[in-house]
């Protein structure tokens, strides 16, 4: 699996939780439990993206701009987040930014799939591609494995 297809895998589990979260509704388990999976999810698939998909690129001038337009918006989500946690479940605020926030997510998925990997296209070959795909495989893998460890206990 290359490192589109990887990102892709990933992008589609956020859509769906995105999809699940806005349509719950007032402070119930359904909604803590979608938004903590979601959370995790844009955490560890931001955190494997710009290890091993931005970094490589951010070197590269016809790649440079995209990838920190790319790490911005990742910092815009974390905000969205941050104001979720800091909001009560119940509000109609809540939903609001929750709103937000798959607005933003999707905004930002479909920006990287539609325009930036067709870049990173050009100015990766095969062996990178590939390469990339197994170090992020590897990174979401282990992080996920990581949150299971400690949710039980372990």
């Amino acid at each position: 699996m290359n490192i589109f297809e990887a990102l892709r895998k990933d992008h589609d589990i956020q859509r769906k939780l995105l999809e699940v979260l806005v349509d719950t509704s007032g402070n119930t388990k359904k909604r803590e439990e979608t938004f903590k999976a979601l959370k995790h999810e844009l955490k560890i698939h931001e955190d494997g993206e710009e290890r091993h998909f931005y970094s490589p690129l951010i070197d590269i001038d016809k790649t440079q701009d995209h990838a920190r337009h790319g790490i911005a918006e990742h910092h815009e989500i974390d905000e969205i987040i941050a104001q979720l946690e800091e909001t009560e479940m119940d509000s109609s605020a809540w939903l609001k930014y929750a709103k937000k926030l798959k607005e933003k997510v999707e905004h930002h998925l479909e920006d990287e799939e539609h325009t930036f990997f067709q870049l990173a296209g050009k100015v990766l070959n095969d062996k990178e591609k590939i390469n990339l795909g197994a170090e992020y495989n590897q990174y979401i893998e282990t992080s996920r494995e990581h949150e299971i460890e400690k949710a039980m206990d372990i």
